[in-house]
């Protein structure tokens, strides 16, 4: 027995109770068509003549129905006699490659064949001008010699800053459409200067190139499409922010301000930016942006399949495990970082040998002084959030909320040979059981 299997064996886990959440719910019922109607009743693709060639982004958030909406935005191009093409709008993601950015919208179910039109990768960019506050703005040279551009991406709140416009549709034009080089320097200056540098990066694509129009999505709590808003280009700038504060009102959260111990099942680019999102969690990797329930330590236990190795975010948290560690692909994972000028997000955790010593880990550091009274929380991610466990000494406050609601009598976290969790997701498959 290691030192480590010493500290950590004695270390109690308490029984755990399933939890429903309980969160606002608007949704569209039908996404194809509802995108379908709001493109033609608004005209923006009036000016499309036969054989104009336009480019729609593909970003590499895991947004519901992307595929779809994709498709649908392609398939009514082609309707007005243009010939859509697909083109990877997500700055330094897929480890800053054209090759891995195709990757990971193959990964995501963005295919030629299902969207109906082909995916034209590069990293080569256009310098477009200059921002009013002195920067080169760039962008895909795929997208400047495109006759028309359609942004489409989810609103939301961003994991790093707080602004008028924070992850959305600006984002995209200067960011994501921007490659690395475009992301790279818009994050010169950190992100004290990034609500600035969206809105003035922005402009300049918005003069610079012929962007139609923005499709701009705002999800319920339960990752569903909530709301589908067509903005033509010139509106996009105005109309993001009250879309902004609509996702803020349906935002998911944790129901408890205070945990000692959060278990998170998996964090990956697919989830979030920062691989979770840190406005749920409460833990930030940069001053300028903060809120969110107070957590004493957070364990992550592995990596989605579809973040390519990319493990940005683990070095906000406390702890993981060697699986998630031999995950973690530094090609994948750097270039984020180095363009984000934020490396504390990709530093290492302490690693643990299994599951079960994550949690523990996360246990003993909490630094209470009876372990058997550890307020503790467990998530698949942070997009699934209608179901939580939570330790069976939380369930008075689960009585006293009505948003939450207990679904079963409290029972042991049950753990393999390996030492791992057979009820937990995991996106390279082995676990014995669907969580929760």
């Amino acid at each position: 027995m290691s030192a480590i299997d010493s500290l950590l064996d004695g270390i109690p886990i308490p029984r755990m109770v399933k939890v429903r959440q309980v969160f606002d719910r608007p949704r569209v019922a039908d996404v194809a068509g509802e995108l379908t109607r709001k493109l033609r009743e608004s005209g923006v693709l009036a000016k499309v003549k036969r054989g104009h060639r336009i480019g729609i982004t593909a970003g590499s958030r895991g947004i519901t129905s992307l595929p779809l909406m994709l498709k649908t935005v392609a398939a009514e191009i082609r309707r007005v006699g243009g010939e859509p093409f697909l083109f990877p709008a997500m700055g330094s993601h897929g480890g800053a490659t054209a090759e891995g950015q195709r990757d990971m919208l193959v990964g995501m179910g963005i295919t030629e064949e299902y969207v109906g039109a082909p995916i034209l990768s590069s990293m080569e960019t256009v310098e477009i001008g200059i921002s009013e506050n002195g920067f080169p703005v760039h962008l895909d040279r795929n997208a400047h010699e495109a006759d028309g551009i359609v942004a489409v991406n989810r609103i939301k709140p961003h994991v790093a800053f707080r602004g008028k416009c924070e992850s959305g549709l600006m984002k995209m034009l200067v960011i994501g459409m921007g490659k690395q080089k475009g992301a790279d320097i818009c994050h010169e200056l950190g992100f004290g200067g990034m609500a600035e540098n969206i809105l003035a990066f922005g402009r300049v694509t918005l003069a610079k190139s012929n962007v139609l129009c923005g499709v701009g999505i705002v999800e319920n709590a339960y990752h569903e499409t909530a709301r589908l808003e067509v903005l033509a280009g010139a509106e996009i700038a105005e109309r993001e922010p009250a879309l902004l504060e609509e996702a803020w009102r349906l935002y998911p959260r944790i129901y408890f301000d205070r945990l000692d111990v959060l278990i998170i099942d998996e964090i990956g680019k697919d989830i979030s930016g920062t691989g979770f999102d840190t406005n749920v969690v409460g833990r930030y990797h940069t001053p300028f942006a903060s809120g969110g329930p107070a957590i004493t330590k957070v364990a992550v236990l592995d990596i989605t399949d579809r973040s390519h190795g990319n493990a940005n975010g683990l070095g906000i948290l406390d702890f993981t495990t060697r699986r998630a560690f031999d995950k973690f692909s530094f090609e994948h994972t750097y270039p984020n970082a180095l363009t984000s000028t934020v490396p504390a997000s990709v530093k290492i955790p302490m690693v643990l040998k299994n599951d079960r010593q994550a949690v523990q880990a996360a246990i003993k550091t909490c630094n209470i002084l009876d372990k058997q009274g550890v307020r503790m929380a467990r998530i698949r991610n942070t997009v699934a959030l209608e179901e939580i466990l939570v330790s069976e000494n939380l369930l008075p406050e689960v009585g006293a909320s009505k948003y939450l609601e207990a679904m079963n009598e409290p029972a042991e976290m049950v753990f393999n040979a390996r030492g791992d969790l057979i009820d937990a997701s995991s996106s390279a498959g082995g676990r014995e059981e669907e969580y929760p």
